[in-house]
């Protein structure tokens, strides 16, 4: 049997929070929320999206679309846009918390991201206070 279906959660996702009885059911809510935080802020969503869960650790790794202003902008003044993308990450990282916390009730100690432009992937990783899975 799979350890990543198999593993049940429920003693931490409870109440009146997302209910997932799998880590297959905790990856799909964990991007349904990252998706959310990013038509929030962005008003798209992202074109390509995966979750892995290992120990302690939520692991995203997304394909974006550069909001066309900023892509412009990065042939002009990379520097400028850079400063944008920081501030717009730590936005992101606050917000994608929070919604964490809120709606999955897990206890977040850190939330760490970083975006290539020119690729259009980000990297993600959500720091737990509890281990999800044994690997």
């Amino acid at each position: 049997m799979s350890n990543d279906i198999d593993i049940i959660i429920t003693d931490i996702l409870w109440g009146d929070y997302i209910m997932a009885e799998t880590l297959t059911e905790l990856k799909q809510a964990v991007m349904r929320i990252y998706n959310s935080v990013n038509q929030e802020m962005y008003e798209i969503g992202v074109k390509r999206l995966r979750v892995d869960i290992v120990g302690k650790k939520i692991v995203i790794l997304a394909e974006h679309r550069r909001l066309p202003g900023l892509r412009a902008l990065d042939q002009i003044n990379r520097s400028v846009t850079r400063m944008a993308d920081v501030a717009l990450l730590d936005l992101n990282k606050l917000r994608l918390k929070t919604m964490v916390e809120s709606e999955l009730n897990l206890k977040v100690i850190s939330v760490l991201k970083d975006y290539d432009p020119e690729q259009e992937i980000a990297a993600t990783v959500i720091v737990l206070h509890e281990q999800l899975s044994d690997t």
